[in-house]
């Protein structure tokens, strides 16, 4: 027995939810998205029952942002459980260390089975990571062992929660994916915390969100227009810039994911109509960047939960070069911010490649479906070879230049301090996107039901 077929069967374990018999209406599945981001807000906002703070060491927003984590609750493990183990199968998959015929549906049945059964270890293996860190009290030692397995206990509970969710939601009951909606739900929540938290900042009485501190400083009179629009980034609190770059950046990826490169074709079993198919400007979309983000986030968590054994010291001292720069990172710290940049640029466009291998997306694959379907290169033979060597011209350069793009822009948003991190922003903006794009796809097939037989639907 493989380890596809193992991990396949521990997967079994967690009940899931049966695929709908028919299509749910698009008002049911609109309706039974949004019970599952309540649900999701309910254990982001439910303390864990045996801790005396949320966490002695606070977890930077990246990884809070991509992991759909939040710190001392049931939501604290988040997505890190299922994409990590999703992204340790596909580049296995991908390596040809596990072999695999993902076009095969029962391989990819158990492929699936397999990624919730290796996510249900991960929730195991980070849970206990979490409690045995002590990062949930001042005095570890102190904690009764039965305290510390409770914590155990609800941490998992909440992790096979979400991984459930997420489940039901592919499945055909909700829209989309629950990790797309866990995360869209996470930037939203930092996007209007950092503009509208009325709270004072822990360490002194100054207000953190923008508006509020700007009202507050106006009542006061000691209104500073140098520290709201940039110096008070260097404490790492919103600013106007940091405003103004995240509504620049909603526009500028607005336009990339709308953006198309089209390639002409021609139509052979019609005669020979000519006609052109369109490949996104943005071939790869914010892929490279949730998972250059994932692994990075995966680093420093396990590096903070190992902290009080490889010390203190160490950890930071790494962290510094595996956290996003900021405009004063480049002045005070110029080393750390360009390795980040560097190394997070390299990522990108090595996922990126990674990603349109082994999601299909490559020449080859996109050859052989124009080919079944029908489709032509004008001039060209239809020979799979011929017309994969043809679109690897227009393929591969979007691949580098789509990666190099998105990791552009999330390093300008968190490199001038846009709300909800550029990384944020970056994967809510084609979040919507692909939920708008899918709206769209549902509402036009419920207006004219012959089309949707065409299809078969």
């Amino acid at each position: 027995m493989g380890v596809i077929e193992v991990l396949a069967k521990l997967g079994l374990v967690i009940p899931s939810a049966p695929r709908p018999v028919r299509k749910v209406s698009l008002g049911k599945r609109l309706l039974f998205t949004m019970l599952v981001a309540i649900a999701y807000v309910m254990l982001a906002s439910t303390k864990l029952y045996g801790i005396q703070v949320a966490g002695r060491g606070a977890i930077s927003p990246i990884i809070s942002i991509i992991l759909a984590m939040q710190s001392g609750t049931f939501a604290q493990l988040g997505i890190g459980p299922i994409v990590t183990a999703g992204l340790i199968l596909q580049i296995l998959v991908g390596a040809k260390i596990i072999n695999i015929d993902l076009n095969d549906p029962e391989a990819r049945k158990n492929f699936t089975l397999a990624s919730k059964g290796l996510g249900i270890i991960l929730a195991i293996v980070e849970a206990t990571g979490f409690v045995v860190s002590g990062v949930y009290w001042y005095v570890p030692q102190a904690v009764p062992i039965w305290v510390k397995v409770a914590v155990v206990a609800q941490l998992i509970w909440g992790g096979i929660i979400i991984i459930m969710l997420d489940e039901a939601v592919q499945k055909g009951w909700g829209l989309g994916s629950g990790v797309s909606l866990f995360i869209l739900i996470g930037v939203a929540w930092r996007f209007f915390g950092d503009l509208l938290t009325p709270h004072p900042i822990q360490s002194g009485g100054e207000v953190y969100g923008l508006i509020p501190y700007i009202v507050n400083s106006v009542r006061s009179n000691t209104l500073n227009f140098w520290y709201i629009f940039v110096e008070r980034l260097a404490m790492g609190y919103p600013t106007i810039v940091g405003f103004l770059t995240s509504l620049f950046l909603i526009a500028i990826l607005s336009y990339l994911n709308a953006a198309r490169i089209n390639v002409p074709i021609v139509i052979s079993r019609y005669g020979g109509i000519k006609t052109k198919v369109p490949l996104q400007l943005l071939y790869v979309t914010n892929i490279p960047v949730l998972l250059t983000g994932i692994l990075i986030s995966d680093i420093i968590l396990f590096l903070s939960l190992l902290q009080n054994y490889i010390g203190v010291d160490t950890v930071n001292n790494i962290r510094q070069y595996l956290s996003p720069p900021t405009l004063y990172s480049f002045v005070y710290r110029p080393w750390q911010a360009i390795t980040y940049t560097v190394m997070f640029m390299v990522l990108c466009i090595l996922f990126g490649l990674l990603w349109v291998e082994i999601a299909g997306l490559n020449p080859e694959a996109q050859a052989e479906n124009l080919v079944k379907s029908g489709l032509e290169i004008p001039g060209m033979r239809r020979n799979p070879r011929v017309l994969a060597s043809y679109l690897a011209r227009y393929i591969y350069p979007l691949t580098v230049f789509s990666s190099l793009a998105v990791a552009i822009i999330s390093l300008v948003g968190d490199i001038f301090g846009s709300y909800g991190t550029g990384t944020g922003i970056l994967l809510a903006v084609g979040i919507v996107y692909n939920y708008y794009q899918l709206l769209v796809y549902e509402r036009t097939l419920e207006m004219y039901p012959m089309l949707s037989r065409l299809l078969g639907e």
